[in-house]
């Protein structure tokens, strides 16, 4: 069965002025998932059946992506809008806590919503993204500097999404299939479908903002980060070429209950590569059984 047609259900969900389109699977507790760049829900498509058995998994298109509502402005995409819509979805599904799993943009708003929401998230699961005060120590750093190039090259205007769309999308492609270590993890109907939302109207521009907004942004933010109380799972493929896994090192000074799991031979698209250990690993720290 395609996956992109799979019977999961979509409906949107209306929260901090937005319109944001979600799948679903499953009942019980909510255990929600964010994505990345320049994903969309789909890239939890090895998860969302998974885990349907044991809670009510929702995996949304953050704003901007895919079929969630477009915002005009490069402010609306910072950092303190993206984790009132997460608050906005928990709530208005009718919950008051959840299991958050998230990666790499989808993980960086999962850190900031535990930080200011701890209420709410009973474990956090995050993929292939550093806790934000070690990424911000990273950019301090020539290594990861120039891992982080294209932050500051999407700073240009028009470029970036040019080069995206030029080719039939062929960036789009491209961002999965060279960072990949296992390229046949994303298949033919895999890649369509990331081209296919980006071709959307508006999108590439609101993905690029979300880092046209943390660059303006984000390298003047001087947050107080409480040492989370909240069970933390980091799931982590070793060979990102983004993000550098010593960004790792020192995590426990901002959790106390933290569990590290790393994942040899994996890129930063670990949950896509590598999900069945991925499945394993967030099943075993849950407490919980995969059927």
């Amino acid at each position: 069965m395609s996956l992109i047609n799979k019977n999961w259900n979509h409906n949107y969900v209306y929260t901090n002025g937005v319109k944001l389109h979600y799948v679903s699977e499953g009942e019980g507790n909510l255990m929600l998932m964010l994505h990345g760049f320049p994903e969309f829900w789909y890239s939890w498509r090895h998860q969302i059946t998974a885990f349907s058995n044991n809670y009510r998994v929702i995996a949304p298109d953050l704003r901007g992506y895919n079929d969630s509502d477009k915002l005009p402005s490069i402010q609306l995409y910072s950092i303190s809008e993206l984790v009132k819509d997460i608050a906005g979805i928990i709530t208005n599904l009718g919950y008051k806590k959840c299991i958050l799993v998230g990666h790499d943009w989808g993980g960086a708003i999962a850190w900031y919503f535990a930080n200011e929401y701890p209420e709410m998230v009973e474990k956090l699961i995050v993929l292939n993204i550093p806790h934000p005060a070690k990424f911000m120590e990273g950019l301090r750093t020539l290594q990861q500097l120039i891992k982080s190039w294209y932050i500051f090259f999407f700073q240009l205007p028009y470029l970036p999404e040019l080069l995206f769309r030029w080719n039939n999308y062929k960036g789009i492609e491209s961002v999965f299939l060279k960072m990949a270590i296992n390229k046949s993890a994303f298949t033919d109907e895999d890649i369509q479908a990331y081209k296919k939302s980006a071709a959307k109207p508006g999108s590439l521009t609101a993905m690029i903002n979300y880092y046209r907004c943390f660059f303006r942004k984000g390298f003047t933010l001087q947050k107080s980060w409480k040492k989370l109380d909240i069970p933390t799972l980091m799931i982590w493929g070793e060979n990102d070429t983004a993000l550098g896994k010593e960004l790792t090192d020192g995590t426990e000074d901002y959790v106390n209950d933290l569990t590290l799991k790393y994942i040899p031979n994996c890129s930063h698209w670990v949950q896509q590569e590598k999900p069945h250990l991925v499945n394993k690993y967030m099943a075993d720290f849950l407490g919980i059984s995969l059927s």
